[in-house]
Parts: structure tokens; C-alpha cells; sequence
């Protein structure tokens, strides 16, 4: 009986070594999974999100990465017409034809602007707003306000010149975006579209306060500070609403450090930190 009891033991011993092994093997799940909805900004698409969204993914989460209107795979869509408005309901339409609640709502760079006017509209779908090295506006004024003259008429100019007829910005390189490595250059490169100038030159008009009352994070990057998001990091930095973060890398963050950001993103998304 005690050989057999012994036996017993050590095949429960075994077993549970093989179980915490297997544990450890498996891909970490989020104990509550989240709802991402992941914008890219200027001259992206969705495509720039898919090393995030696996690793998301593989976490537990449901991730929706859309593709504004004109831009990656829907180029073919640009038009003159194409501007702000166009953007915010490409996401408020993907909320409600999916029908999303509790969403962790991402805008990276130009969506900032975005997705604080898909926060206007649609505060009920929504849980939380992440900022990712983004831009913020004051209600009334439209991108190229808060950019400085210089930039402005730079951008104008490469408009008129190479804008082909349908109002659009040609891409800058990838290094602009702080992508260095010449593998993720190349296919950044790639992949970047022309951006509507209509998303440049229509204002922001929102009925709420920016946020809407959500809980708001703003994610930093400081590796290879861009000059015009400046003013919109003083403004957060001045702001007590706002839960700032960093992340020691380049503007593109989703490109050049992918699994900093699907932690810090599985991080922000957990019930203790959306309750603070």
C-alpha cells in the first residue's frame, strides 16, 4: 500500500510539473480579455499594427486594426472629399457594425485627432482612450493650425506638385517616423500611401469636452521627438486628467517596438489600471 500510495505521488507530482511546464509553453492570456480598436495615423494603414495585434491577440484579446478611408489597401478611395469627418466615421461605423462595447480605443499620431471625435460621438461604445504619440486639437481648429507656418507651407507646396489631382501629401520616409532599421524601413516604405489634404485643412468640432469624460492615457515617445507634437505633449503634461506613459522609442512605436507596446497596451487595459 505504500509503494502504491508512493507511486501514486510522484505520478501526481510529475504530472503537475508537466502541467505548470505546458503553462509556462502556452502564450501569456489576459485574465479579462479586451476589446482594441487600433487607428493608425497619416499615411499608414492597418497593415503598421499587425506585429501588436498578434501579440494581442495571442493574449486573449479581440483587435480590430481598420484602414481609413483613402489610405493602405483603400488608396484607391482618395479623393478631394476625403477629410476629418471621413476618418471619424470610417471608426464609428466599424463600432457599430460590429457592434464593439468597451472598447480601448488607440489613435496614433494624426488619429489622436480622430479618435477624439469618435469619442464625441459614440462615448457608450468606448472604455478608455489611448493617445499613442498622437495629436490633440482644440475644438475649431484644423491640423495645419497648430503647425508651424514653415510646415505648413512645405506641406502645401508637396501638394500642389505632387498631389496628382486628388488633394493629397505625398508620405515622408520612414526615417521621419523614427523607423531606422533597414528591414522595417523597407517595408514601411512600402506600404505608406499619400494622406488626403482634407484631414489637414477641416477643424475639429466636438459637442463635449475633449474625451468626453473618459479615462484618457497619453503614451510618449521619446526616442527622435517629432517638433510638432510638441505643443500637444506640454498640454498633457500640464493636464491632471491625463495618465501620461513612455516609451523609449521612435514615433512609430508599433513598428520598432511592437512587444514594449502590446505590454504597456495589456497594461493599460486591466481593470485595476482603467478604474484609476
Amino acid at each position: 500500500m505504500k509503494r502504491r500510495h508512493l507511486l501514486s505521488g510522484a505520478a501526481g507530482i510529475a504530472g503537475a510539473g508537466l502541467a505548470s511546464a505546458a503553462a509556462i509553453a502556452q502564450p501569456a492570456r489576459a485574465a479579462q480579455p479586451s476589446t482594441f480598436v487600433l487607428v493608425h495615423g497619416a499615411w499608414h494603414g492597418g497593415w503598421c499594427w499587425s506585429r501588436v495585434a498578434a501579440r494581442l491577440r495571442e493574449r486573449g484579446h479581440a483587435v480590430y486594426t481598420p484602414t481609413l478611408t483613402g489610405l493602405g489597401e483603400r488608396r484607391h478611395l482618395i479623393s478631394p472629399q476625403v477629410n476629418l469627418d471621413t476618418h471619424v466615421e470610417d471608426v464609428v461605423n466599424l463600432l457599430q457594425f460590429e457592434e464593439l462595447e468597451r472598447v480601448v480605443l488607440v489613435g496614433h499620431s494624426y488619429a489622436g485627432i480622430v479618435i477624439s471625435g469618435v469619442a464625441d460621438r459614440v462615448p457608450q461604445r468606448l472604455r478608455q482612450l489611448v493617445y499613442l504619440d498622437a495629436l490633440l486639437l482644440e475644438p475649431g481648429k484644423s491640423l495645419f493650425s497648430d503647425f508651424p507656418p514653415a510646415v505648413v507651407e512645405q506641406r502645401l507646396k508637396a501638394i500642389r506638385e505632387t498631389g496628382g489631382g486628388v488633394g493629397a501629401a505625398a508620405a515622408l520616409p520612414p526615417a521621419a517616423f523614427g523607423v531606422k532599421d533597414p528591414a522595417d524601413a523597407a517595408w514601411v516604405a512600402r506600404h505608406l500611401t499619400p494622406q488626403p489634404v482634407g484631414t489637414y485643412l477641416q477643424p475639429l468640432l466636438l459637442k463635449a469636452p475633449l474625451g468626453n469624460g473618459l479615462p484618457r492615457t497619453y503614451i510618449e515617445c521619446t526616442g527622435d521627438p517629432i517638433a510638432t507634437l510638441e505643443p500637444t505633449k506640454a498640454r498633457v503634461r500640464a493636464d491632471a486628467g491625463w495618465q501620461l506613459r513612455t516609451l523609449a522609442t521612435g514615433h512609430d512605436a508599433m513598428v520598432t517596438a511592437p512587444a514594449a507596446l502590446s505590454e504597456l497596451l495589456t497594461d493599460l487595459a486591466a481593470p485595476a489600471a482603467s478604474s484609476s
